[in-house]
């Protein structure tokens, strides 16, 4: 009896060693938004990307997503993220380029590529390598998760007749988009989305621009504005990412490592093609609803593309990060640009 307790007593406590260990190997993730998660794509794709982690795990890896502001105000979870007072965020590198100029360069590109080029630098042309050295500096390890179709450039009261007429007007603008619009006299302001729609009814803006139709839909700005612009010149596909604290990235083991990043490639699949499924229905809406669409004359075009190459060569002078992944997007295209030419139908 002695002998069969004592081995008992073994089994007992290999088993509730194992269990121990199995917890231990467990991550849990506090994942902020910095969209909400209801939104068309930029949010519900953070909720898409929550549960198929949670689902393709197996326990091993369990995320929780949360609102935006629920745990940090969201345009200050790169902070939040870097000191691991927050696991991680579903955001946009665009959002941190105050930290660091060049993280734009990885979120969208005025007069950048299509989804499928800027996936391909990104992937196999050193893009996202470098953008990863960038956020290490800061305790931060960042996977690109996402991927949406071109946004418009912009909803406005009146009929603008030119570009020029935006001088000295307030609008809400991202990305280095917004520089090339402050270059030109607008006085841009970068708002969350939860924001944009009150102070554009109460006059605190007099414009934005926010993202692509289905999602402007959403967010109901044709109630206040009725002259929607196209194309998205500053946006012509938008990058998002899964960002980490990097201490606890280097903690996960390679199997835990491989759930977010397959997880994060297969959120990048379904950004692209529900991004483009649903445009042309929201479109039609939008049409009912009163909304006129314009496009930017070629004149216009061609002066924020001047203003642009300005902006870009005033930061790649200014900060050497932002020079060397400019210089490699620039190098990467003029190549593509050759199997663009032979491949695609013009």
């Amino acid at each position: 009896m002695k002998k069969l307790f004592l081995t008992a007593a073994l089994g007992a406590a290999v088993a509730m060693s194992g269990a121990t260990g199995a917890l231990a190997g467990k991550v849990r993730l506090k994942m902020e938004s910095t969209y909400p998660t209801k939104l068309v794509q930029i949010g519900t794709l953070g909720k898409v990307l929550t549960d198929n982690i949670n689902a393709i795990s197996n326990g091993t890896v369990q995320v929780k997503l949360y609102e935006p502001s629920a745990l940090v105000p969201a345009l200050e979870l790169f902070d939040a993220v870097s000191s691991g007072a927050v696991d991680a965020a579903w955001s946009t590198p665009g959002y941190w380029q105050g930290k660091e100029p060049a993280l734009a360069l990885f979120a969208s590109v005025p007069f950048g590529p299509s989804a499928g080029e800027y996936i391909a630098w990104m992937w196999y042309g050193g893009g996202e390598k470098m953008m990863q050295d960038i956020y290490h500096r800061h305790g931060l390890h960042s996977i690109m998760c996402g991927v949406i179709a071109p946004e418009a450039s912009g909803w406005f009261r009146k009929p603008v007749k030119s570009i020029t007429d935006l001088k000295g007007k307030k609008m809400r603008f991202f990305g280095l988009g917004a520089k090339v619009m402050q270059k030109l006299g607008v006085d841009t302001q970068l708002l969350a989305a939860a924001d944009i729609y009150p102070a554009l009814e109460r006059g605190a803006i007099d414009a934005t621009e926010f993202s692509m139709p289905a999602i402007d839909l959403n967010l109901g700005f044709y109630q206040v504005a009725k002259h929607y612009y196209f194309p998205g010149w500053h946006q012509q596909s938008t990058l998002f990412e899964m960002l980490i604290n990097k201490k606890k990235w280097d903690s996960m083991d390679a199997q835990q490592k491989a759930v977010l990043q397959t997880a994060c490639k297969a959120n990048v699949a379904i950004g692209l093609a529900e991004g483009e499924a649903i445009q042309f229905k929201a479109m039609q809406k939008l049409k009912e609803k009163g909304v006129v669409f314009h496009k930017w004359s070629q004149a216009d075009l061609d002066l924020l593309r001047k203003t642009w190459e300005g902006v870009a060569a005033e930061v790649a002078a200014k900060n050497a990060d932002f020079k060397k992944a400019w210089e490699s997007l620039q190098a990467f295209r003029k190549n593509y640009a050759l199997w663009k030419e032979y491949g695609y139908l013009k």
